[in-house]
């Protein structure tokens, strides 16, 4: 997306946007940055309260300066508090922390201000870091193996230590997942949620506006399953300011926590110490999010439309309403208060008259093409050049002792126009947006033109759409065209609905082969035990 969304930006050269590759806007007035380039330097900007830009000064700046400390470090993620303190987590699973420290939040044993990146000392030193996410003044961090470890501020548990003790240095969460491997982490305000790979959600800490979704308002010392959502499998979970999400694997979402601006998007403003199901009407979503750093929510639907919620500028708005932005990101950047990225945002930013421009405009273009492709009757207007650098197939076709080298339009037969449009537009552009069906005949096309890329771009359109009636079906769809990643996530997908799965017709259609070779899995699983 563009960065002129952000003012804070305005001021950057042409020539520096375009090498960026991760963008993060932090600060309780959204007016700090860190920036990381497609060479790997991180440069810092904005007004450097508590020297969280990592400079080592406590002097703002409107340019972007060297973090000198984490460049050619391979950064992957930030992580922001509202002190602020920061972490930054590398590639190779190293944490950095600088920043506000007056609550031991930076995890380097003291309560002294960072004001350059540091490795947090002690028991992080030989573990992988996956995952790091900041509440106010506490931090946590998640490991490859699914461990949590905490650090901070504790005044309402929200560490999960048992205690109300504040914590020094990173402490393991030791809780009851029974031997279940957490896979993601979020922290409100003075609270922290946990995701585990059962689609159980576990929350502690402040729970003064229900937003650890126990049913009651009592604070809680250690993690404590959301009992509520038992009947569903969750597959993410994000924190606002005092309020929670929970996306199923389903689409459904479910929302809990404090309402006063509209943020649960119930339709009220009355707080929910319960996951109720809330934004039905907006269909099946494939993304949320929302920060602690505000009352905004957003969700991205199955049809790539961004819907918006919660308090937008001034406005309480407790109704999802569809936004004309094509990411999320761009919902918190006008509309947040602050107006901070919710998450790191992974980008490539073109501006002007860029080459990705000027490809995008002459994909269909009549005037400049030399070769149409008919499909159902219906023209597409391509370039011969730009298709032969981008696909091994005409690059085989368009050979000078083919015939298609010498004709100016190719009829195809074996693909439907929308499908064979969408593919056509990705090789110009990198875009797709499909719905399920066509993404699997699309999956086709991508193994039949052995297209390696494009067949993982739709395994991963085809997974926002399964559900209960279709996993099945597209379980088969994923063994014929060995789509080992779709295959996998049918199968998972399969195992956390199996009654429902064994019991819809798509089950009762699949080949004999395919069905044996499926229940011995799922036995092999433990899913028939009783």
């Amino acid at each position: 997306m563009n960065l002129e969304a952000w003012s804070l930006f305005s001021l950057l050269e042409p020539d520096f946007v375009k090498n960026l590759r991760m963008v993060c806007v932090f600060g309780n007035s959204g007016n700090e940055a860190h920036l990381v380039t497609q060479s790997d330097d991180v440069y810092a900007l904005g007004s450097n309260a508590a020297s969280c830009l990592g400079l080592g000064d406590v002097s703002s700046t409107l340019t972007p300066k060297k973090v000198k400390h984490l460049c050619q470090k391979r950064v992957k993620s930030f992580a922001y508090g509202t002190g602020p303190h920061v972490l930054a987590c590398t590639e190779s699973g190293e944490i950095y922390s600088w920043g506000h420290n007056g609550y031991c939040q930076l995890g380097n044993a003291t309560t002294n201000q960072g004001v350059v990146p540091a490795l947090i000392p002690g028991c992080l030193k030989d573990k992988k870091v996956v995952e790091i996410a900041c509440g106010s003044h506490h931090s946590m961090c998640l490991t490859d193996t699914g461990e949590i470890y905490t650090w901070g501020q504790n005044t309402c548990a929200q560490i999960g230590s048992g205690t109300t003790n504040n914590q020094s240095s990173p402490r393991k969460v030791s809780s009851l997942f029974g031997g279940r491997k957490v896979v993601s982490i979020a922290c409100g305000q003075i609270s922290s949620i946990a995701l585990l790979d059962t689609g159980e959600v576990y929350g502690w800490g402040y729970n003064g506006n229900g937003q650890l979704g126990s049913g009651n308002n009592i604070n809680q010392l250690s993690p404590c399953l959301v009992i509520a959502l038992n009947t569903v499998v969750i597959s993410k979970v994000v924190c606002g300011y005092a309020h929670t999400l929970a996306l199923s694997d389903e689409g459904y979402l479910f929302g809990w926590g404090a309402n006063s601006y509209g943020q649960l998007g119930s339709g009220n403003k009355a707080n929910s110490c319960s996951p109720t199901r809330v934004a039905v009407e907006i269909g099946r979503v494939v993304d949320i999010a929302a920060s602690h750093y505000n009352n905004i929510s957003a969700a991205l639907t199955q049809d790539a439309k961004v819907y918006m919620w919660g308090q937008c500028h001034s406005q309480t708005v407790p109704t999802p309403i569809l936004t004309p932005f094509q990411s999320l990101h761009e919902v918190f950047a006008r509309f947040g208060c602050p107006g901070v990225t919710f998450a790191p945002m992974y980008t490539m930013i073109h501006s002007g008259n860029s080459l990705m421009n000027a490809l995008k405009l002459a994909f269909d273009d009549a005037t400049t093409s030399d070769f149409t492709f008919v499909v159902q009757g219906r023209d597409i207007h391509v370039h011969k050049a730009l298709l032969k650098i981008r696909c091994e197939h005409f690059r085989s076709m368009f050979q000078s002792h083919w015939k298609e080298d010498k004709d100016t339009s190719l009829e195809i037969e074996q693909f439907s126009y929308p499908v064979y449009r969408a593919f056509l537009e990705y090789l110009y552009t990198d875009e797709l947006n499909l719905g399920t069906e066509e993404a699997v005949e699309l999956l086709d096309l991508a193994n039949a033109y052995c297209e390696p890329q494009l067949k993982k771009r739709c395994e991963g359109l085809i997974q926002m759409g399964i559900n209960i009636d279709n996993v099945c079906m597209l379980y088969a769809t994923a063994l014929k065209f060995d789509a080992q990643e779709l295959e996998s996530f049918c199968f998972r997908f399969s195992l956390n609905h199996m009654t429902a799965v064994t019991q819809s017709e798509s089950f009762d259609q699949l080949d004999e082969r395919v069905l044996k070779d499926f229940i011995l899995k799922a036995a092999q699983y433990g899913a028939f035990k009783t």
